[in-house]
């Protein structure tokens, strides 16, 4: 594929503006002059159609769940339906304005309050919010609703527990909260110890942070016994909802006896995920943690629908109006389509298809945990190591398949982990196909290693020294002319 420079040409234009009607306005009257340029900008000139070919053949290059098994552990990439991008484009969802009237946004505010009730009920809490953009987003506001709780009650905890399996932005959440973080230790079945979780609950422990199934793709069969430790402690149950995909229709944080829950409705309810966003985590709680919550709130009064911002003991809005709509009308629909029986589904073909694609690899790869999974599992390349291929050659090798590698190197508790998650959405076809690939660089390991220690072979970019790339990146396309000594 030739670079947009190689194919540039003085003259050629591929825009054609009207000229400009402002005034025209002297630089060196607004900047200093060694801020003002002298020369003009090196920039490509191509034509029109040059420039559509030269971008559409960039993003032929990329990997999307539209062109290919992406298996990313603990991420849910999976199929998003393309009915929901068709509603959220309908011209009275996309061309409101967020500062208009309630009245004149009743259509938008009803999708809004029915999606809470929705959530709600899927989570098993007592109310939800909608403003947080984002799952990490969503724990922060979680643990900002614990602390208010807290120090309403004039109790001063300021340590939230989690697991050392949890995801990376359990920890990071807690401690933007302003709280110490304390790892709770795995048993050898990889959950939560509880001998080890009574030693670190006491009158300090704000929450426990916690997803069940965890991040090993494990359900926490101990739960209600976790419930208890924590809540006669006085401290909290944080559900992190990014597994949610397992439980749809089985059963609901609020039945395990969590206090509050956040939902990344891209993993769970099939809205865009990864392109930098726009995202949205949102929030559910149980009765007594209702007056900590975000405003304004969403609210049925009659057959008005309204944004309450009296809350005096609120957070705060943590969102502009009120949250990602375009995002939210997503799932709204994907809730709707599916329905009851659909969800519940969900949550066994996503458990099957794990659970298949485990058995299938488990003759060729360590298996730390012997129990059946929920919708994700964890594999070490802990006998290819040995061998001299570590689990990053391995995920390089899928490339040369069309296969974006599954998580490598997390969670950190398991040597050379592979955290693989098919999702509901794949076929049999696909997961044996990949399953046989799998297999296939698992013998190459062992038989002519070199075969993976030098791949990808056939990407655009083979092997690079990613140690040098993060420390020493080439962020331009020429190197800078040294300047000329006079």
């Amino acid at each position: 594929m030739d670079l947009i420079f190689e194919i540039s040409k003085p003259g050629r234009v591929g825009i054609d503006l009207p000229e400009s009607d402002v005034d025209e306005v002297h630089v060196e009257d607004k900047f200093p002059s060694h801020l003002i340029r002298n020369t003009p900008a090196e920039l490509p000139e191509v034509s029109e159609l040059q420039l559509v070919r030269h971008y559409t053949a960039l993003s032929n290059q990329n990997h999307g769940i539209d062109n290919g098994f992406y298996p990313l552990g603990s991420c849910t990439m999976k199929y998003n339906p393309k009915i929901n991008e068709d509603v959220a484009r309908l011209e009275g969802f996309s061309r409101v304005h967020p500062y208009q009237p309630e009245e004149t946004v009743q259509g938008v505010l009803q999708i809004l309050y029915e999606l809470q009730e929705d959530l709600a009920a899927i989570a098993g809490m007592d109310a939800v919010t909608l403003q947080p953009s984002a799952g990490a987003q969503g724990e922060w506001t979680g643990l900002m609703i614990a602390k208010a709780y807290h120090a309403q009650k004039g109790e001063k905890r300021t340590k939230v527990l989690v697991p050392d399996s949890a995801h990376g932005t359990n920890p990071a959440s807690a401690s933007v909260a302003g709280f110490e973080t304390i790892t709770v230790p795995s048993n050898e079945q990889g959950l939560v110890d509880v001998a080890e979780l009574k030693k670190y609950v006491g009158k300090d422990t704000a929450a426990l942070m916690l997803t069940n199934p965890n991040t090993l793709g494990l359900f926490e069969k101990e739960i209600v016994e976790i419930a208890e430790v924590v809540h006669e402690a006085g401290g909290l149950l944080y559900y992190d909802g990014a597994n949610a995909n397992a439980i749809l229709g089985k059963t609901t944080p609020g039945q395990m006896g969590f206090d509050i829950v956040h939902f990344n409705l891209h993993k769970t309810f099939t809205t865009p995920h990864g392109g930098g966003g726009p995202g949205a985590g949102p929030v559910g709680v149980k009765q007594a943690l209702i007056p900590f919550m975000p405003v304004p709130r969403v609210e049925r009064k009659k057959q008005q629908y309204v944004l309450n911002n009296e809350a005096p003991s609120s957070i705060g809005r943590v969102k502009g109006y009120y949250g990602n709509v375009g995002i939210l009308i997503r799932a709204y629909t994907y809730i709707r389509t599916m329905g009851a029986e659909g969800l519940l589904q969900v949550s066994e073909s996503a458990v099957l298809h794990a659970n298949y694609l485990q058995k299938r690899l488990a003759p060729y790869f360590v298996s730390p945990y012997k129990q059946f999974c929920k919708h994700e599992f964890v594999l070490s390349g802990s006998e290819q190591k040995k061998l001299g291929v570590r689990t990053l050659d391995m995920a390089k090798r899928l490339l040369d398949f069309g296969y974006h590698p599954p998580t490598i190197y997390f969670p950190l508790n398991v040597e050379e982990c592979m955290m693989i998650e098919p999702t509901e959405t794949e076929s049999k076809e696909t997961l044996d196909a990949f399953a046989d690939v799998m297999i296939q660089i698992a013998k190459e390991a062992a038989e002519d290693p070199s075969i993976v220690l030098d791949a990808p072979h056939s990407t655009i970019i083979g092997r690079l020294n990613e140690t040098q790339a993060a420390r020493k990146p080439i962020l331009r396309y020429k190197k800078i002319r040294e300047p000329v000594e006079s």
